[in-house]
């Protein structure tokens, strides 16, 4: 996750700008300020804080529910912004609408009420569906294997934050597995057993599948114990060298 101690808060004052941006859609939700202490409790919490002039310390969505699940923070290049990917748990915008840049109808794109900035899809339960397609600005798809990732880990977060579930609501896969560490760890272990037949034979259409499967139910098993996407990429990192 983001290291403070590289950030310039004195370029702007005590603050630097943070772009929120939902994981799994793309579709940049808000910009905002931060200082130490707002980035102190984000990481902290796991949930956005930002600083406000009329609020000062601003724990997003305390009030309303509209909460800020983070999944990852980035510094730019200057030091002096951060990009806060999230799994949003209702609309950004104190309008109502998914983002506060507005609708893409005004923008000549799109028609429909979710593209208009019209609330995202529900799951059965009344939740908002995070994971669900809502492209409330055009934010194109990030198709590298980093958005990639990040997406399939805001999704995994969007289901494990819906945990528990309401009485009578039928679990996706993904919970079924975060609430059942021997089904979690045992269809982890199969799915490598797979992945290494299929390196075994060298049929490469069924080894992607495979490794496809095996990295999906490893993303499951650490989420469950807390670890994520950036807590492998740093040790990743460490070993391109």
């Amino acid at each position: 996750m983001l290291d403070l101690e590289t950030l310039d808060f004195a370029k702007g004052g005590g603050y630097v700008t943070v772009v929120c941006q939902d994981a799994a859609s793309q579709a940049v939700l808000m910009v905002a300020r931060a200082d130490r202490d707002a980035l102190e409790r984000t990481l902290a919490t796991g949930e956005m804080h930002y600083h406000s002039r009329s609020r000062g310390l601003w724990h997003k969505g305390a009030t309303s529910g509209n909460v800020q699940r983070v999944v990852s923070l980035h510094a730019d290049c200057d030091a002096d912004a951060v990009l806060a990917l999230v799994v949003p748990a209702g609309p950004a915008c104190h309008t109502g609408a998914v983002s506060c840049f507005g609708a893409l109808e005004r923008m000549g794109v799109g028609g429909d009420e979710t593209a208009r900035g019209g609330p995202p899809p529900k799951t059965e339960s009344g939740a908002f569906d995070a994971s669900a397609p809502h492209h409330s600005v055009a934010t194109p798809i990030d198709s590298t294997a980093h958005g990639v990732f990040s997406r399939l880990a805001a999704t995994i977060a969007s289901r494990q934050a819906a945990l528990p579930l309401p009485e009578g609501t039928k679990p996706s896969y993904t919970q079924r597995l975060l609430a059942d560490r021997n089904l979690r760890l045992k269809k982890l272990g199969e799915e490598a057993v797979e992945l290494a037949v299929a390196c075994t034979d060298e049929d490469r259409a069924r080894a992607a599948e495979e490794g496809g499967d095996v990295i999906y139910h490893t993303l499951v098993a650490l989420a469950a114990i807390g670890v994520g996407v950036d807590d492998v990429a740093r040790v990743l990192e460490g070993r391109a060298r």
